[in-house]
């Protein structure tokens, strides 16, 4: 048997549920807002480490990062380098993935990047 529930009992509750998910959804904003800026973040970081440590002479960040409305609380970070010296390669891609245990930095050796890749790079990079 169904219980009745006053219509203003009914009122307060769908306000009161209105009002946590508004703030649920600000908490996720703010959440999403502070991991997009930490990606900035280590995404220069990353460029000045490459430049300085590994004589990257071009690092840009690409993917859903530069894609306005793609980042999100999962995305990583991608970036893409140019002038590493082939056995500096593999050094280049765990120092930049080190810096961060929060958020995965992905790094891509353009010499040696498939042309669809490059091209994706190319059109939609940002240059640090």
């Amino acid at each position: 048997m169904p219980v009745e529930i006053p219509a203003d009992k009914m009122a307060d509750y769908c306000a009161m549920a209105r009002c946590r998910r508004e703030q649920e959804q600000a908490q996720l904003r703010a959440a999403l807002r502070a991991r997009e800026a930490l990606a900035w973040q280590l995404a220069r970081r990353a460029a000045q480490l490459l430049k300085q440590n590994f004589g990257a002479s071009r690092v840009v960040v690409f993917g859903s990062l530069v894609q306005p409305g793609m980042f999100s609380l999962y995305s990583d970070l991608d970036l893409a380098a140019w002038g590493i010296q082939p056995a500096d390669t593999f050094r280049a891609i765990g120092a930049v993935y080190d810096l961060s245990s929060e958020i995965e930095l992905n790094l891509v050796d353009v010499a040696v990047a498939r042309p669809s890749v490059r091209r994706a790079i190319l059109a939609q990079g940002v240059d640090l």
